[in-house]
């Protein structure tokens, strides 16, 4: 960030008055430019045994499989985010989604919010952010394909455990660029 969006006049990046990190603060108006974290909202959506994923048409990770999830917006609930996701990237209708995961992911400043549901209807579709979609087996799922390690957490967690309590974890990138779970329930 160079410059302040209130008056638009450069910004020091500095730990403001009682503060203990670094912001960008305006040298003009003195505005503190707060930077969060993203959420990010999906779900695991099953009818049956079977449960859908998305093949992804957009960057980051371009063909390969997801669970249909994406960044929060303003005015949404969380599971308003998921049950929205799960539309615009499969043309799927999600029944009552309850909490299945919080996932922190520090290392990109991010926090997953995964819910479980039931599709309302099978029928499923592509929408512009997926290839394709599809509704797997636990044997039938590309596992080797998978976009995200917080998908393939999800799922190993959803046919280990179920979906009777909420789970917790947390991801770091080791030097390699190597992603690392730290699993905390």
């Amino acid at each position: 960030m160079n410059y302040c969006s209130q008056c638009g006049q450069p910004v020091t990046l500095k730990i403001p008055v009682d503060d203990n990190r670094e912001r960008f603060v305006c040298d003009h108006c003195g505005y503190v430019h707060y930077q969060n974290p993203n959420n990010v909202c999906g779900a695991l959506l099953t009818l049956g045994d079977r449960i859908l994923l998305c093949k992804r048409a957009i960057e980051p990770r371009y063909g390969l499989w997801t669970l249909p999830a994406g960044f929060m917006e303003n005015n949404e609930t969380v599971a308003e985010a998921a049950a929205r996701e799960a539309m615009e990237e499969a043309n799927a209708q999600a029944g009552p989604l309850s909490l299945f995961g919080i996932f922190s992911m520090p290392y990109i400043s991010q926090v997953y919010l995964m819910f479980h549901g039931k599709l309302a209807s099978e029928k499923v579709w592509a929408g512009p952010e997926s290839l394709d979609v599809g509704m797997f087996t636990r044997e039938q799922i590309p596992w080797d394909e998978l976009a995200f390690p917080v998908v393939t957490h999800s799922l190993e967690l959803f046919y280990e455990h179920g979906t009777d309590r909420v789970h917790h974890a947390w991801f770091s990138r080791g030097p390699d660029r190597s992603v690392k779970l730290h699993s905390i329930d």
